[in-house]
């Protein structure tokens, strides 16, 4: 892996999980030396991430991480609401029934996932993944799918906000085997509504439970 690609990965890892918390400034000798590389690469990091929202430059000061307001979260929650309507729709239309009716059975097994045991989540988020994978593959529209995943960068910030409970997490997955399940009946207004649904119940519990940094 290249110098700046490993540089740009575990910063924005650490934005991402609030490692760097918003108005750290990220000054280039400090970062350089703390990641082992010399400052031309990390100044190519520093730029991706810039272009992706994950930092800001600050006059003098360089380059900040960004901040994430309740605002900014009613922002993103429009687009995503805008994108992933359609791109479910889409699935619908042009997806594999039988990869989503798979997912629908995993999701309403989900539950078992969510225990203290794995206080991450990570088997959980793993399977949602896998949806939002099967989604951006079915959708055959590449603008669509790159435009879905470059939101869902700040969405992952925006989760960390949140109270990561499992009461929200085990409704949570219900909607996600919903979405699944209406997919693979190939019923585009239903997997839009299962859809709607669940990004508006997800966007009440995140301002409900929004913990300020």
């Amino acid at each position: 892996m290249r110098a700046s690609d490993r540089a740009y990965t575990a910063l924005r890892e650490d934005i991402i999980e609030w490692r760097l918390l918003p108005g750290t400034v990220l000054a280039e000798v400090e970062q350089s030396e703390r990641l082992g590389i010399s400052r031309t690469p990390l100044r190519e990091a520093l730029s991706r991430l810039t272009a992706e929202g994950l930092t800001r430059a600050a006059g003098g000061r360089g380059v900040v991480v960004t901040d994430i307001s309740l605002e900014d979260i009613d922002e993103l929650f429009e687009l995503r609401e805008t994108l992933e309507t359609k791109a479910s729709a889409l699935a619908a239309l042009r997806g594999d029934a039988a990869t989503f009716s798979g997912l629908h059975r995993e999701l309403l097994d989900a539950p078992k996932l969510i225990s203290d045991a794995d206080p991450a989540r990570h088997g959980y988020y793993e399977m949602v993944g896998r949806l939002d994978s099967a989604i951006d593959a079915a959708i055959s529209n590449a603008y669509l799918a790159q435009a879905m995943r470059s939101l869902r960068v700040h969405l992952v910030r925006v989760r960390r906000l949140a109270a990561d409970d499992a009461t929200r997490l085990t409704a949570a997955a219900a909607e996600h085997a919903a979405i699944a399940e209406a997919i693979a009946a190939g019923n585009p207004r239903l997997a839009e509504a299962a859809t709607t649904v669940h990004l508006h119940r997800s966007l009440s519990h995140v301002k409900a439970t929004h913990i300020p940094h």
